[in-house]
């Protein structure tokens, strides 16, 4: 199954904002974003539940070792993720607890 990506208005200024001169890293979310869409439980994404400060228990994957996509499924539709925040998993930038 596909799932649809809905990107969240911070979601994309935090995206915007880390890939602005940062190549490879684009390159990292564009291929992690196509396999949140493929299948969001894949072993390489590390997937798993998170407390997030913003917006409470939601999912959290991996795109390399210090950056992570915050996502839940949409409660409306099933099929789509709301793509919720980007950032470091470590330091001031960090997305979770």
């Amino acid at each position: 199954m596909k799932y649809r990506l809905v990107k969240t208005t911070r979601f994309q200024k935090k995206t915007s904002r880390l890939v602005s001169r940062n190549e490879p890293l684009r390159k990292k979310i564009s291929k992690t974003l196509k396999t949140l869409q493929k299948n969001p439980f894949f072993s390489g994404l590390k997937t798993h539940k998170v407390q997030s400060r913003i917006y409470g228990i939601k999912y959290s994957s991996r795109v390399s070792k210090d950056v992570r996509i915050i996502w839940n499924f949409d409660e409306q539709n099933k099929v789509c993720l709301l793509l919720l925040d980007l950032g470091s998993h470590s330091g001031s930038g960090k997305v979770y607890h």
